[in-house]
């Protein structure tokens, strides 16, 4: 392309009016892929350019374009970046339909943007016109089209980068929750469960979502050592290969929950597995979703609320206190890295007696009026024997587990999951795990491709509905996998006559 021609394209690529007149004042057809394209000589290029010259623009008001503040005041940004070269795009005259998306902004590859306000695209004057641009180019660093300033910074998934004095972008190394590469490896391996991205746990760092996305404390030696309740299949007595609490007790067991960055997962898989017991136990008379935040709030004796806390003090106070429903008392979403003091205690009633009853406060919620307490009998510990777990859940409900979290499972989608080995080879804070606490309310068996039939347990989370399968997740039955076995918990609903009646 000579710097002396500009190339104008006839719509359609038929001889129009406008062709006709162009080439009776001197510019000269030349053939085109996309129709006819009109060299320009120089001195009547230059006339083009000059504003209120243009016809169109003539007969034109003041439009969207004339009152546009110019893209390169302080220079040119993106000075490298191939606009009209990209999509060999230059256009005569003024042509708002000639523009590209540019940083946010529209530029435009026809001769109207080089004005006095120019709001041409970068390229525009070395492409179209074969001259160099009359901005100077900012100096900063690239990053996917756009130019930052020096020390400017954007936020590369959980790390910050900072634009260096030499162009060079200076950037955090922290291992982030969501690792692209971590899921690219699991889901290339033969592991039984894919991994993918989970929206909200874009941005976070590793430390984060154990720091914020956990919190349950591991039991002293004193609970640990608790004796187990040792459950005995019956002569004969063959427990079936697949079973899921939601099909033997239908509308009595709850959605998963969600404990947003409030390290809490101990109320809420506490709250989880109580809403359920009370609901089978009180055969349906009493299908309360127990509030989280009743326990995160109040129950304070050796508790950190949403930064941690243990499940034997849990269901200590759902016994001798009880706790209202979620509607009475929602959760309020306080985060654990918030500043000031945790939400004040706002039922502070000592149940007394047996089963259901109401608070001597009101609902912290306004709009709800039903203020009844919920209450369980003493938890006991289950045997870690499979069979016995399993014997359990299917006769008196789900049973709350603690599990140790691995870097990986944050990453969980679908299939049955273990802990896999693709951070082995990294260095240590690539390898992170806390505990947790869940609801499992089910198991099954699936065949593999490879032909091994593989046992799993159904839980639910507390990370939302949008997390791993719909909120809930299957993992390797048998091997106490991730600890899920090790300690697991049933608790009664305390259910009284009166509570019966009262429905």
């Amino acid at each position: 392309r000579s710097s002396l021609d500009f190339e104008c394209p006839a719509v359609g690529g038929r001889r129009s009016e406008e062709a006709e007149a162009s080439e009776a004042a001197g510019l000269s057809p030349h053939p085109s892929p996309g129709g006819t394209m009109w060299r320009c000589p120089l001195g009547l290029l230059l006339l083009l350019l000059l504003p209120g010259k243009l016809a169109l623009g003539a007969r034109r008001g003041r439009g969207r374009r004339e009152l546009a503040p110019a893209l390169h005041l302080r220079g040119i940004r993106d000075a490298g970046g191939r606009y009209c070269q990209e999509q060999d795009l230059c256009c005569r005259g003024r042509a708002d339909d000639c523009a590209l998306p540019y940083l946010g902004a529209t530029c435009y590859c026809d001769l109207f943007c080089n004005r006095t306000v120019s709001d041409c695209c970068p390229d525009f004057w070395d492409f179209c016109l074969g001259v160099p641009p009359p901005f100077p180019p900012i100096q900063g660093c690239m990053h996917r089209g756009r130019i930052y300033p020096v020390l400017g910074t954007y936020w590369d998934n959980c790390n910050r980068c900072t634009c260096q004095e030499k162009g060079q972008w200076e950037c955090d190394q922290e291992p982030c929750l969501v690792d692209q590469d971590m899921i690219k490896a699991i889901n290339q391996g033969n592991y039984g469960w894919r991994a993918g991205n989970h929206s909200a746990f874009w941005g976070m760092t590793l430390d984060e979502g154990i720091s914020y996305r956990l919190g349950t404390i591991r039991p002293s030696s004193s609970v640990t050592n608790m004796n187990e309740i040792h459950t005995v299949l019956g002569p004969g007595e063959v427990l079936p290969t697949a079973f899921e609490a939601s099909e033997k007790w239908p509308n009595l067991i709850h959605d998963p929950l969600d404990q947003g960055n409030c390290a809490g997962s101990w109320a809420f898989s506490t709250a989880a597995v109580a809403s359920d017991r009370v609901s089978i136990h009180s055969l349906g008379h009493m299908t309360p979703v127990l509030s989280p935040q009743n326990l995160l709030s109040c129950d304070t004796h050796n508790q950190q609320g949403c930064r941690g806390g243990r499940l034997d003090g849990a269901w200590w106070f759902l016994r001798r206190r009880g706790v209202v429903s979620d509607h009475c008392y929602p959760f309020s979403g306080h985060e654990q890295d918030d500043a000031g003091p945790s939400p004040r205690c706002m039922m502070h009633s000592r149940a007394m007696g047996r089963g259901k009853r109401q608070a001597t406060a009101r609902c912290p919620n306004s709009h709800v009026h039903a203020n009844d307490i919920y209450q369980v009998t003493p938890a006991y510990r289950l045997g870690s024997n499979e069979k016995e777990i399993m014997k359990e859940l299917m006769e008196n409900g789900p049973v709350q587990a603690l599990m140790e979290v691995h870097e990986d499972f944050f990453l969980y989608q679908s299939g049955i999951y273990s802990h896999t080995p693709v951070s082995l080879g990294r260095p240590e804070r690539y390898r992170r795990h806390g505990t947790h606490s869940v609801k499992i309310t089910g198991w099954g068996e699936e065949t593999l491709p490879d032909g091994r039939t593989l046992k799993y347990w159904t839980a639910a989370n507390s990370w939302g509905p949008a997390w791993g399968e719909r909120g809930h997740f299957r993992i390797v039955r048998g091997a106490n996998e991730c600890d899920i076995e090790s300690f697991v918990l049933g608790v009664w609903g305390r259910v009284g006559m009166e509570d019966m009646g009262h429905h």
